[in-house]
């Protein structure tokens, strides 16, 4: 699970004007904004895990998400994901 930054504590804010506060704000945005860029692409750069090529997508026993295979049967290529099952890709 990633580390991402706290969102700075502001029961203080009464000793802190209002340039101090937007930095603070300003740093933390950025800051949680460059964590989720990261994040983003180490999940958008992971391939699939197995490519198959089966008559039917039964044939997989325990597919994970990101799986892709070609379905020999209906000529299709399909792609797992956990929450809908096999998908058409084409």
């Amino acid at each position: 699970m990633p580390n991402y930054p706290k969102l700075p504590n502001y029961s203080m804010a009464k000793t802190m004007d209002a340039v101090q506060v937007y930095t603070e704000l300003q740093q933390y945005t950025d800051t949680l904004t460059f964590e989720l860029d990261v994040r983003d692409e180490e999940i958008n750069s992971r391939p699939s895990t197995k490519v198959y090529s089966v008559v039917t997508v039964t044939e997989i026993g325990r597919p994970s998400p990101g799986d892709i295979a070609f379905s020999l049967g209906e000529e299709k290529f399909k792609g797992y994901v956990s929450s809908t099952g096999w998908v058409n890709l084409n």
